[in-house]
């Protein structure tokens, strides 16, 4: 079973991960670049997932990557709801995840999106998930 992870008080998803980008920046010294963020308001179950996949994704990045450089961007338009977190880290071999991937990929399964992982060794990860 995997931890659950909610987004805390009445802020809004944007709100919530941009104050989380800034403690985590400051605390491992990874730069952040804040590609977009949505003025929409996303509530709700699909609110928690977007936010457990993004610290998720920054907990990978602390702990394997190696990255000097994390980019995140948020969008809500026509197709839907997209998230990408992308880092200049090591990068890992094709195949070789781990519990967190598959932990990012059934938060968003279970609120009917779907989420990547692609890695290149030398170049970085992106993760990139649509609900």
């Amino acid at each position: 079973m995997y931890e659950e992870v909610r987004m805390r008080g009445r802020r809004s998803l944007a709100r919530a991960i941009e104050e989380y980008l800034t403690e985590w920046s400051e605390r491992t010294g990874v730069a952040v670049e804040v590609w977009a963020m949505p003025k929409e308001r996303v509530t709700g179950p699909v609110a928690d997932a977007v936010y457990a996949v993004v610290l998720e994704a920054l907990s990978n990045v602390e702990q394997h990557s190696g990255a000097h450089t994390v980019s995140v961007a948020l969008t809500v338009g026509p197709g839907g709801l997209r998230v990408t977190v992308s880092d200049n880290g090591i990068g890992f071999q094709p195949g070789r995840t781990g519990r967190g991937v598959d932990t990012m990929k059934r938060r968003f399964s279970e609120v009917g999106g779907t989420l990547t992982v692609n890695s290149v060794v030398g170049e970085g990860t992106t993760v990139s998930g649509r609900i």
